[in-house]
């Protein structure tokens, strides 16, 4: 019997040892009880002494662990309390890459850290103001997380704290003025996140500063916020709402400078050149998107170490193309849309680094020289001028690059290797000019056997289709030249002759008080130099005819047509008329023409014919979401157009239906929430990046049309204020289902003419109907007696059956939470009251968190 305790005994302490080795209320058994609670067991040996144990740091008497890593270990859920919040001498932790939701309450207890790594997991909720406990912090990164709320005002205590990241959470409001306590820091990053504002002094206080992020949130400032930087390598403060001169933050060793997409005015040639800028230092320049005006920077040739220089989209002084020899660094180029005037020098080949080149949307004229960048990726020269042959240098490069784009000018192109994708969305407008004696090269075939008796056969085949052809063309040639005569001439006679001209739809009829089609101008805003006039626009659309009608909408009709040089566009006749001067609607109209970003379709001219404006768009060659979602199969589309080849004999197949993607890309989510984020960054653009913000006061399905890309496009945006005569017309107030219900219940005390909000709310119906398929008004609503689609939705939400709204065609193509939470994006949007409506700004910031991976 003694034996057989003793037996039992040993067994119990084997089995036990890991316990036994790890006294209680000492740091092993801490560090020990906190891997075993989270699941981690597998890669440790805890019958070894805890110093030894993987990620485990301790102090030189192996009795305090100092340091704790467990970095990607897959950790996931709360940290219990009692566990790692125990271990007072800890001076090092990092928990980043795991799925941590929440932290121990007893971690603010943590006094003598000096490094705090939570990033890349998600912890949601506020930031406690215990943070503060953290006296003698160092570094600190709580990036990629779902902290929200303010930044609390504690972190002042953090005075040793020298790297401060806080990217990619939902934290909102102004930046603390608690910040300004931390005048140690040489790094701070609070990108992406919903920030609002800087606290007074904020630059003046960190003369320790060297990298400055604070990219992609809402901070409304001034340069003025970021004077006497006077350590300051990298600033980063694109996509915000900053105003006032670039001039004066050209100050110190800056060696990375972006300031894009903000509100930036003045003359960029006026930067202050003193010696405390080192233009040498610079590598990375992007000025984009801003306000900026005079001439580029004449200094650039002294940046002889920039690798990255964007300035496009500003507001320039027409110029000739800035000298860049001197950049043989230079690795990105782009200066589209910087009113650019001239030739193309001949020198940028010796930019031999260069690997993406934009110069599009410009003024540039004459040839293409033969431009021969052997590192080049990315050539865009589209929308100017550019006239003559492609050089056959640059056309034999060209298939090794990842992208490239010769449209909307004059040119001419010889090369046979382009499938007809490519030369219908690259060198739109070019004409085809290869000579009988075409460079062999480029046609890389081998030399047929028996070519004499193939020769022979096809000049005989020739001889009689020719005959056939010939005979054609005898019997029809009476009847069709006659109806060509009759198409061509009704137009030509009208150049020269007095109006009104007079066109008629299904649903209305419409005027141009027109005396000489001729003598009205019509204004292509990329293209000023080309003299355009109503009669293009009467040759473009066939007269208007109604086999080039487009659509018809509350606006008026949609044609579509090709100007002079291949413009293919959609010209958009406002039949209704407004009390707008010609003055001032041409000034809105080239307003409303400086308007650009990648998911607004761009208005790309105007024509005022006597009491009608004409709105000239960019061609969206995939059609409406209306049209997609609801009045077609999904995943294709149908041209609706009516070409006549008397007159287009250049189309083909017309009527035909065509793939929108080789998967029927509508029917998964991912590809439906492409098209909701890009029209949520479109409305937020809008109403937070232009001043004064722009209500667009109509957004609905037929408003979002996908390009040739399939990129989602906003259309129509600032169209209802040139219609309307004040706030309370009806035009202005959207379409039926996309309604605010404050425009429709007079009690309400909420506004009653357009607000940021109530294109709000618009986008919300748009989501409703990406989630559900469903129309927003005249559809079928299951088991409810709802009439309209916000109704039925909302009334699921509210009783916790959301699920019951997801469209069945894209089921099973992403995860359900996720478009549950799309859905729940979409309640907030609809919200009753205006003011519980989020900013769009936070729209985008919600969507992109859900955003779907890449397969």
């Amino acid at each position: 019997m003694g034996i057989g305790f003793l037996g039992s005994f040993l067994l119990l302490t084997v089995f036990f040892r890991p316990l036994l080795c790890q006294q209680p209320n000492t740091d092993g058994f801490f560090v020990s009880d906190f891997l075993q609670k989270m699941g981690v067991t597998k890669v440790h040996n805890f019958s070894a002494h805890f110093c030894s144990w993987q990620g485990v740091g301790c102090d030189s008497k192996d009795e305090n662990v100092v340091k704790l890593t467990a970095k990607s270990f897959g950790l996931s859920g709360v940290i219990p309390d009692t566990t790692i919040g125990k271990l007072t001498k800890l001076k090092y932790l990092d928990l980043s890459n795991n799925k941590l939701t929440g932290l121990p309450s007893d971690i603010w207890s943590l006094g003598s850290l000096k490094y705090l790594n939570l990033s890349h997991n998600r912890i949601s909720g506020d930031l406690s103001s215990n943070i503060g406990n953290f006296g003698g912090l160092e570094i600190m990164d709580f990036s990629v997380n779902n902290f929200s709320g303010k930044i609390p005002d504690a972190i002042s205590s953090l005075s040793s704290l020298h790297s401060l990241n806080l990217s990619k959470n939902l934290f909102d409001s102004e930046i603390p003025s608690g910040i300004l306590g931390c005048h140690s820091l040489e790094s701070i990053d609070l990108s992406e996140n919903r920030l609002t504002g800087l606290p007074n002094d904020f630059g003046s206080t960190f003369h320790k500063l060297k990298f400055l992020n604070l990219a992609e949130n809402e901070i409304l400032g001034k340069d003025s916020d970021f004077s006497r930087m006077d350590s300051i390598t990298y600033i980063n403060i694109s996509g915000n709402l900053f105003k006032g001169s670039v001039v004066g933050l050209f100050e110190g060793p800056l060696e990375v400078i972006d300031l894009s997409r903000n509100q930036f005015d003045g003359h960029i040639s006026q930067v202050n050149f003193s010696s405390s800028f080192n233009w040498s230092h610079l590598v990375y320049l992007d000025l984009s998107e801003n306000h900026l005006s005079g001439e580029i920077i004449r200094q650039l040739k002294n940046a002889r170490n920039l690798l990255y220089l964007n300035l496009a989209d500003n507001r320039f002084s027409h110029q000739e193309f800035p000298q860049t020899d001197m950049l043989s660094s230079l690795e990105y180029l782009n200066l589209s849309g910087a009113s650019l005037i001239g030739q193309i020098p001949q020198e940028l080949s010796s930019l031999s680094r260069l690997k993406i080149l934009d110069i599009s949307k410009n003024y540039l004229s004459k040839r293409i020289p033969p431009l021969s960048n052997r590192n080049l990726l990315v050539l865009d020269v589209s929308y100017n001028n550019l006239t003559g042959d492609i050089p056959l240098p640059l056309v034999e490069i060209l298939p090794r690059m990842e992208r490239f784009n010769f449209s909307y000018n004059n040119l001419t192109l010889c090369a046979t290797e382009f499938s007809p994708k490519t030369l219908l969305s690259a060198f739109i407008g070019s004409s085809n000019g290869c000579p009988i004696a075409a460079n062999p090269a480029l046609f890389h075939k081998k030399a047929p056997k028996h070519r004499g008796l193939k020769l022979a056969l096809a000049l005989t085949f020739s001889m009689v289709f020719l005959l056939l052809g010939l005979l054609f063309l005898a019997f029809g040639c009476r009847r069709k030249t006659t109806i060509w005569a009759v198409k061509q001439n009704s137009y030509k006679e009208e150049q020269t002759i007095s109006g009104p001209f007079s066109f008629q739809t299904d649903s209305t009829t419409w005027v141009a008080d027109v005396k000489q089609a001729n003598s009205v101008p019509v204004v292509i805003f990329e293209k000023p130099l080309l003299n355009f006039t109503f009669a293009d626009l009467l040759s473009a659309t066939s007269n208007f005819d109604r086999g080039t009608l487009l659509a018809e909408g509350r606006f008026g009709p949609v044609y579509r047509g090709f100007l002079p040089g291949g413009i293919h566009v959609a010209v958009k006749v406002l039949v209704h008329g407004s009390t707008m001067t010609d003055h001032e609607a041409a000034r809105e109209l080239e307003y409303l023409g400086r308007i650009k970003h990648p998911n607004l379709v761009p208005l790309t001219g105007y024509c005022l014919a006597g009491e009608q404006r004409i709105a000239i768009y960019d061609y969206m060659e995939n059609g409406n979401l209306q049209n997609l979602l609801h009045d077609l199969p999904l995943g294709i589309r149908t041209t609706t157009e009516d070409w006549s080849t008397d007159t287009w004999e250049e189309e083909e197949d017309n009527n035909s239906i065509q793939n929108v993607g080789s998967e029927g890309l509508l029917t998964t989510w991912r590809f439906r929430h492409k098209i909701v984020l890009g029209t949520a960054r479109a409305l937020a653009f809008l109403h937070h990046g232009c001043s004064p913000p722009i209500i667009h006061r109509d957004v609905k399905a037929s408003s979002v049309y996908l390009d040739m890309n399939l990129e989602p496009r906003l259309s129509d945006f600032g169209l209802a204020k040139i219609f309307g005569t004040g706030p309370e017309d009806e035009i202005t107030r959207g379409s039926p289902g996309y309604i605010p219900p404050e425009f429709l219940h007079p009690e309400s005390s909420s506004p009653k003419y357009p607000t940021p909000k109530s294109d709000v709310y618009g986008f919300g119906v748009i989501l409703f109907e990406l989630i559900t398929g469903k129309k927003p008004v005249e559809d079928d609503y299951p088991q409810h007696n709802d009439t309209n689609l916000v109704g039925w939705v909302r009334g699921l939400v509210r009783n916790n059956e959301g699920s019951r709204v997801i469209d069945p065609k894209i089921r099973g193509t992403a995860s359900q939470i996720q478009i549950l939470e799309a859905l729940k994006i979409g309640y907030l949007c609809t919200a009753e009251v205006p003011a519980k409506r989020p900013s769009m700004h936070q729209v985008v910031g919600l969507l992109k968190d859900i955003e779907p991976a890449q397969q």
